[in-house]
């Protein structure tokens, strides 16, 4: 059995902390609780902030007569956001496009319901129902390494930390940020950490953006600042770009309370994603091109000797033609790892595909040896149902609002009919 060969990557971050010393490297992987994996990833529309105070017979009615309301005021919010005109449905067709209902504050008594709450509505059919297009551009994918600093030390995935928390909550989906976020376990540790922030390395940087299936990097950092335990928190956050940490904004948010922490750092997680939008708007989040891989050299034909017929395998003789193709696409759990391998090796034309690159709750990277050129690929992903954006030779796949086609079924092959004897 061949040994299973350590990305190259991963063999350069264990060198180097083993080089630093035995006791460093125990302490940067062992002990103490890491990882956070994105809630949601999805590209639902989002409406916050609904106050409901409801009456009922029992905790459980009041409970349910809430969230029906805020359906309601939701739509309501949403339409108006859209299409610049409030409008109503009935609870039967919000109950098709509902996807979920995020609890932000709530307070249950025995015939009363008094909550904060967000609704979250399918783009896909709500655009339908409003008659918008619910299409847009992305980013390319763009490696977060959320900073925090607190106390006079910074940390980002030596132990799991509110600032990570509150990146893992925040809803990517809508943004037009294509963010890859790294749930902070397996060598997380070792490769992205506050020194990494400082290096300037076009080569190092290469290489842990091709582990990730990202192409450039953003680095939000917050740093808090406390005026006694449990008192008011003030915290400064900046929207860090690049291996040269260009600073695109910066801003400060102050709360009195030190159990608010968590709300003080969804805002500014929030600020900070308009930051980044910002700045795409505006062409300031340009990649380096010294951070995409070098061409690969052309490869000088050479002679081959012409096999005799018995020597000749089926490649041989058909001509089979092909190309490796990259693709990114979203696993937020196993499950959609496994599906995701299954619908692109259902492709014709598809020999392979291998998961490289994994991320639970990210973008993992798949490696795909296709007969035939990337663009014809494309094109067959695309009639499967898939989105699909093409960024530096790579492949972004996400699957359509609608309903994927079904493939053509194959003719069956003629009969040949036979003499009886």
């Amino acid at each position: 059995m061949a040994a299973r060969r350590i990305p190259r990557i991963i063999e350069i971050g264990l060198a180097a902390a083993l080089l630093a010393g035995t006791g460093t490297l125990v302490a940067q992987i062992e002990g103490g609780e890491r990882g956070a994996a994105p809630v949601d990833s999805s590209s639902d529309f989002e409406v916050g902030g609904i106050a409901v105070d409801v009456s009922a017979k029992d905790a459980e009615t009041a409970r349910l007569t809430g969230w029906r309301i805020a359906q309601r005021q939701a739509w309501q919010i949403l339409s108006q956001r859209l299409r610049g005109s409030a409008s109503g449905l009935n609870d039967g067709a919000l109950d098709a496009i509902v996807t979920g209902i995020v609890v932000e504050n709530e307070q249950i008594g025995p015939t009363r319901y008094i909550a904060k709450l967000g609704v979250l509505f399918d783009r896909g059919r709500a655009g339908e129902i409003l008659g918008v297009s619910t299409q847009f551009s992305r980013s390319p994918p763009m490696l977060v390494i959320p900073v925090l600093w607190s106390g006079g030390s910074g940390q980002v995935f030596e132990r799991t930390t509110p600032w990570q928390q509150a990146w893992a909550r925040y809803r990517t989906g809508g943004s037009v940020i294509d963010y890859v976020r790294p749930v902070g376990t397996g060598a997380d540790p070792l490769l992205l950490n506050v020194g990494q922030t400082g290096r300037r390395g076009r080569g190092w940087w290469r290489a842990i953006l091709d582990q990730y299936g990202a192409n450039d990097i953003v680095m939000p950092e917050a740093r808090l600042y406390r005026s006694y335990p449990g008192g008011p928190i003030i915290g400064v956050f900046t929207a860090f770009y690049g291996p040269d940490r260009q600073a695109l904004a910066r801003f400060s948010l102050r709360v009195e309370d030190g159990n608010a922490l968590p709300a003080l750092l969804d805002r500014g997680v929030a600020r900070l994603d308009e930051a980044y939008q910002r700045a795409l708007r505006m062409g300031m989040l340009r990649t380096d091109a010294m951070l995409s891989p070098p061409p690969a050299p052309e490869a000088t034909p050479t002679p081959e000797a012409t096999p005799t017929e018995g020597d000749r395998s089926i490649e041989d003789i058909v001509g089979v033609t092909g190309s490796t193709v990259t693709i990114q696409f979203d696993t937020p759990s196993a499950a959609a790892l496994s599906t995701g391998e299954i619908a692109v090796r259902g492709v014709p034309g598809v020999r392979q595909a291998v998961t490289t690159s994994l991320a639970l709750g990210g973008v993992s990277v798949m490696r795909v040896a296709y007969d035939g050129d990337p663009a014809a690929l494309r094109a067959a992903l695309e009639a499967r149902g898939w989105s699909v954006q093409e960024s530096g030779g790579t492949l972004r796949i996400r699957r359509a609002a609608g309903p994927a086609p079904a493939p053509a079924p194959s003719p069956a092959p003629a009969a040949t009919p036979t003499t009886g004897g």
